[in-house]
């Protein structure tokens, strides 16, 4: 399994801009520099982002890129989606089908149900995150989330 770049980078980026706290917001030109990466990818993402409703952007010399809704109302499974999608889903035994019309395990396939598990499991996590938690120190954020998979566990 892996996470994409676009993923990642949009993850990152959504966190820079909630960090930012000028009026103006972070424009391509800073998104690219404190990230590291090509205009053109910071464009992209910031697009998808805006699109996605996540964030906003203002035109002009003192325009830029700001959260469109508060950090604690921005699930991370939200993101995740309008940047990737998810690792799994039913289409996804489509284009795993081999030379023939249908997949020879159409009917019976663990392999099938364990990617199933696999994405609820994920979808158990992402759902319960916020941006707002991403804002928090890696320590108390990684507690948290043990924390609350561990009551998923014992529930």
């Amino acid at each position: 399994m892996k996470i994409s770049a676009q993923e990642e980078y949009g993850l990152r980026i959504l966190l820079r801009i909630a960090k930012e706290t000028s009026e103006e917001g972070l424009t391509i030109n800073d998104i690219s520099q404190l990230e590291n990466m090509s205009k053109a990818n910071a464009a992209k993402i910031a697009r998808i982002l805006r699109m996605a409703g996540f964030v906003q952007s203002t035109r002009g010399n003192s325009g830029g890129y700001k959260l469109s809704m508060l950090p604690t109302e921005i699930v991370i499974s939200d993101v995740l989606k309008a940047l990737g999608g998810n690792l799994y889903d039913e289409q996804f035994c489509d284009s795993f089908k081999g030379l023939g019309q249908l997949c020879n395990n159409s009917v019976d396939c663990t392999v099938r149900s364990l990617w199933k598990v696999i994405q609820l499991s994920v979808d158990r996590v992402v759902t319960q995150i916020t941006l707002a938690d991403l804002l928090s120190p890696e320590e108390l954020f990684r507690e948290k989330v043990i924390e609350n998979i561990n009551k998923q566990l014992t529930n």
